[in-house]
């Protein structure tokens, strides 16, 4: 038996079902039919003659025709939706990393009490201890002392480093 290889670009390629008609200009040709004897069956007076019955179907047979007509290879309505899904895009993108947006949650599953303590115990920040009074006021003087020549420094992870120079009273 002998076996070929499809490429790829073929399997794209639309049939022809009647005449220079593929499958899917069939349907925008057949839908009006279907759609006005369902306008004419529903909309009042029940199957009978009125003017809007008659514009709304004519609509939609001018947009079904319109839609099946073929350009550059594909139909209309192909290149409506084309643009349509480009109109409707957002114009700007806004990444926040900080959303938890599709990211996987890992709960914690401690095996025995003694970790679960120990991992609670490692979760909660650690706590500096605070300057006492005569402390404070010595540090909050160098800082005010114009000839401190006092700096703050960032580095790329973070760290904020405070420098200043030495000063003799």
């Amino acid at each position: 038996m002998k076996t070929t290889v499809v490429p790829a670009q073929v399997t794209t390629v639309e049939d022809r079902i009647v005449g220079n008609l593929s499958f899917s200009q069939m349907m925008f040709l057949i839908i009006p039919i279907f759609a006005s004897a369902a306008i004419f069956a529903i909309l009042p007076p029940l199957m009978g003659a009125a003017v809007y019955k008659y514009v709304v179907i004519s609509l939609v047979v001018v947009a079904c025709s319109v839609l099946a007509i073929r350009i550059k290879g594909q139909i209309l309505a192909v290149w409506f939706v084309t643009i349509l899904r480009y109109n409707v895009r957002p114009k700007y993108y806004l990444f926040n990393k900080n959303v938890t947006t599709l990211r996987e949650d890992y709960p914690i599953r401690p095996t025995k009490s003694g970790q679960q303590d120990a991992l609670v115990k490692n979760k909660q920040p650690s706590i500096r201890p605070k300057l006492d009074i005569p402390a404070t006021a010595k540090v909050l003087a160098t800082l005010e002392n114009p000839a401190a020549n006092v700096r703050f420094e960032a580095t790329k992870k973070g760290v904020l480093y405070v420098r200043f120079t030495e000063v003799e009273k």
